[in-house]
């Protein structure tokens, strides 16, 4: 390819679509810098999934031997009644809709450091800090970070998540795009007391799930509390012992593990409380400015593909800057090839719960029935084709 017109490139966000942007544009020649709040990469996490389309981008990006040596390799998922009895067990590819022995299950940290590995040595990386503000004048973008610092690029590319700071200052509100599923949840770690090992476990009531997930013996679990609300809880956001006192309300049972998950998440120093929410968007771009990932259009934890569709997004996004000249065109071509890869794979997570967190008792006994009856949920072959939906364009890759 000829080498990029439009060169300097601003990225924000160093988690998982940042740092494969940084891969790709780098490769394709452009130089890059991305800027990140926190003063370092975050590490550790829950496992995310990797697979179908995704799957071949980090082969391309020659990730594949390291990413299976991380494979946390989830055997099974058992589903509990609100006492705690064993409904069922299942592979998790029996919902998820994957395909055994070709997803990659993974810890956030761990892709996300394989990422920083690749680009560390390449790509100009600005912690602790972040973008104050955007002037798009004729030709460049003048960048003000936090820090004072001001600097001139060709595009700035928002990769900074489903809260998104550069998508506030460029498209303006987020409640203009976010779109609440209902739900919100609580993750933190926990002392593994039941001797979980490559396993999953979830109890539910209607419009309540508790969920205990370990990787390897002698790890820690991982706790996930997930409830039904009809509004987001904004006055929750405003201190960690808030977040804490509503979960804790939402949860007085006195069945199976909840009481010490309940203790676990008010005593948890990792403690991460959010909604369950997509952003949806009519167009990912405004002048020299673009978002990928959950910028433009987290598909939400329920849906299981949000880092999937980041990567796919962070290559696209790379491949069609390289092809053009112009970044308008780029933009739009971006756009035309990922829309409908990303509707499919929104449309994966349902405001009803689906299979994590039915709403209503209705849509919990009928879940229960189905599980009872089924080695594989009907909605699983609707995930794997939205999985795959999109056949990645080469951009001039040589395999």
């Amino acid at each position: 390819m000829n080498r990029p017109a439009h060169r300097k490139i601003l990225i924000s966000g160093a988690s998982i679509a940042g740092p494969s942007l940084a891969y790709w544009l780098d490769r394709y020649g452009f130089e890059v810098t991305v800027v990140e709040k926190a003063a370092h990469l975050r590490g550790g996490g829950y496992a995310i999934d990797i697979r179908g389309t995704a799957r071949d981008v980090v082969e391309r990006m020659g990730l594949l031997p390291r990413l299976r040596q991380l494979h946390v390799d989830t055997r099974q998922i058992t589903f509990l009644t609100p006492e705690g009895a064993v409904l069922t067990s299942l592979r998790p590819e029996a919902f998820t809709g994957g395909t055994e022995g070709l997803d990659l299950e993974v810890r956030r940290g761990d892709l996300a450091d394989c990422l920083y590995d690749l680009v560390s040595d390449k790509v100009e990386f600005l912690f602790n800090d972040s973008i104050a503000a955007l002037d798009d004048r004729e030709g460049h973008m003048e960048v003000t970070f936090d820090s004072g610092i001001r600097r001139t690029f060709d595009l700035v590319i928002g990769a900074d998540g489903l809260h998104s700071n550069t998508r506030g200052l460029a498209f303006g509100l987020e409640g203009r795009y976010h779109h609440y599923l209902g739900f919100c949840f609580a993750g933190f770690t926990m002392p593994n007391e039941l001797g979980l090992e490559h396993e999953g476990i979830s109890w539910n009531v209607p419009g309540r799930a508790a969920a205990l997930y370990a990787h390897a013996p002698g790890e820690p679990m991982h706790g996930f509390l997930i409830f039904a609300r009809d509004e987001p809880p904004f006055t929750a956001f405003r201190t960690p012992q808030a977040q804490r006192d509503l979960v804790a309300a939402t949860f007085p049972d006195t069945l199976w593990e909840i009481p010490r998950m309940v203790a676990a998440m008010r005593a948890a120093d990792d403690l991460f409380f959010d909604v369950v929410s997509q952003i949806h968007m009519p167009v990912w771009s405004t002048g020299r400015v673009a978002l990928v990932g959950d910028a433009a259009y987290a598909t939400s934890f329920m849906s299981g593909q949000g880092s999937s569709v980041s990567l796919v997004g962070a290559y696209v996004l790379a491949g069609e800057l390289a092809a053009h000249d112009d970044h308008a065109t780029a933009f739009a071509a971006y756009e035309k090839v990922m829309r409908d890869f990303v509707e499919r794979n929104q449309g994966l997570a349902t405001e009803g719960g689906g299979v994590v967190a039915p709403r209503t008792s209705q849509h919990l006994e009928a879940r229960n029935s189905i599980l009872r009856s089924q080695t594989a949920l009907p909605s699983a072959a609707g995930g794997s084709a939205a999985h795959s939906a999109l056949v990645l364009p080469n951009y001039g890759f040589v395999a």
